[in-house]
């Protein structure tokens, strides 16, 4: 791409990640001149490993209960979902020779399957717009005169610009580049950055049984947080044991509540139900009507009719019910403790990994601080924010990186809000 030899630029990105690719493509489009910054030798690393490399671009929510999946803060997007919802991003991918599609009829990925094709499209069009990419650069500074933005400097130079655009990301995978420079620099500027967890990554339990239950994927799991401060709290979704405690789906929805909770007391109570949503009286009736068919049968072999052979045998012993005797032939007590295990199995979680493993940041510049409309600063004229790097965050299934795109394209107008589509 064209090197840095202007002597300025109509605006500079900061972070070459989806959402600051997004906003040089969509500023380049109005036929500013765009310089976008990257610290890394390469760009979009955090892109590149999104869904295992596969990509889940959007998902085919509608705009209104996309936002719900994302809190309190979720009216925050709509301006930026109005400009681009999940129809218009994946007729902008179309544009630029990607076709994508939803094989479960909810997730959007490329029709590749990979990153990469996203990658190799999105640099192509910002060949073709001559935009200015310069990696290996790290901003370390936001230059102002106080109430606009003027540029920015690097451990090399100084670039000009009346506009930034800050999408530097969070904390998460570090390994990709993460390590917060955004958080500094608005932080420099008066911008108010909230309490920082790591969010959408594995938890570690108490419980040593899950260990045993590693090579079972446990599907259409429920996971409630049991606790006074979140009990209305739920996840949904594909449950994974590991050594050391539990990762899939639905605990990547729900490591964003926790981690909070486990910073502030330490450990957290979850209950899981992993018998698709029966109740202890429906599990009754099932159990009696597996007795009734094959009363000859032992309680291990009913169990293994709603979960996997490993998984029932550390709630028989969580129960201390021998597996191998028949269901009618076990203690009162213990079978209305197996049945309560079945409805709703405890769990303990004791930590985490930290950020190092963390896929994305909860927390971020303060939203309060930023116009919806525009993704421009209220603080300092002319810097715009698209990203991670603000306080908001949802669920893995393609929620984050809609986010990003959708704000890195409505912080790409500069502050000149257009209803036009890509």
């Amino acid at each position: 791409m064209k090197n840095a030899n202007q002597a300025s630029f109509d605006v500079i990105v900061v972070g070459a990640g989806a959402a600051g690719i997004m906003a040089a493509i969509t500023a380049a489009r109005q036929g500013k001149r765009v310089l976008l910054l990257e610290k890394l030798s390469k760009i979009a690393a955090k892109l590149k490993a999104t869904g295992g490399g596969r990509c889940n671009l959007t998902n085919t929510l509608s705009n209104e209960d996309f936002m719900v999946r994302f809190g309190r803060n979720g009216r925050f997007m709509t301006p930026a979902l109005n400009a681009l919802d999940h129809k218009a991003l994946i007729a902008f991918f179309a544009d630029i020779g990607v076709e994508s599609h939803a094989p479960d009829g909810y997730r959007v990925f490329p029709v590749s399957h990979s990153s990469v094709s996203i990658i190799t499209a999105l640099e192509e069009e910002m060949e073709r717009l001559g935009v200015c990419l310069i990696t290996s650069e790290r901003v370390e500074k936001l230059e102002h005169d106080g109430e606009r933005v003027c540029g920015v400097s690097t451990c090399e130079h100084t670039y000009t610009a009346p506009n930034v655009i800050l999408a530097s990301g969070g904390l998460g995978y570090p390994q990709l580049g993460a390590e917060g420079d955004g958080f500094t620099i608005a932080s420099s500027v008066g911008h108010k950055v909230t309490e920082l967890y790591p969010a959408m990554m594995p938890l570690r339990t108490q419980e040593n049984w899950v260990a045993d239950c590693r090579a079972d994927t446990i599907a259409k799991v429920e996971i409630r947080i049991d606790h006074p401060k979140a009990k209305a709290i739920r996840a949904h979704g594909d449950l994974i044991f590991t050594q050391n405690g539990i990762r899939g789906p639905v605990v990547l929805d729900v490591a964003r509540e926790i981690t909070p909770l486990i910073e502030k007391y330490g450990t957290v109570a979850l209950l899981i139900n992993m018998t698709k949503g029966l109740n202890e009286e429906q599990l009754r009736a099932h159990i009696k009507r597996e007795i009734d068919k094959h009363p000859e049968q032992s309680v291990l072999t009913h169990m293994m009719t709603l979960l996997p052979e490993s998984v029932c045998r550390a709630l028989c012993s969580l129960a201390q019910a021998d597996p191998d005797k028949g269901f009618n032939r076990l203690e009162g007590v213990v079978r209305d403790s197996l049945i309560k295990l079945l409805a709703w199995t405890p769990l303990t979680v004791i930590g985490h990994d930290g950020f190092k493993m963390a896929m994305i940041t909860r927390g971020g510049i303060s939203l309060k601080e930023i116009s919806p409309d525009t993704m421009e600063s209220k603080i300092l004229k002319g810097l715009y924010f698209c990203g991670e790097v603000m306080d908001l965050d949802g669920p893995c299934g393609g929620y984050n990186l809609q986010w990003s795109f959708s704000s890195g394209y409505l912080a790409g107008f500069l502050g000149e809000v257009s209803t036009k589509a890509l």
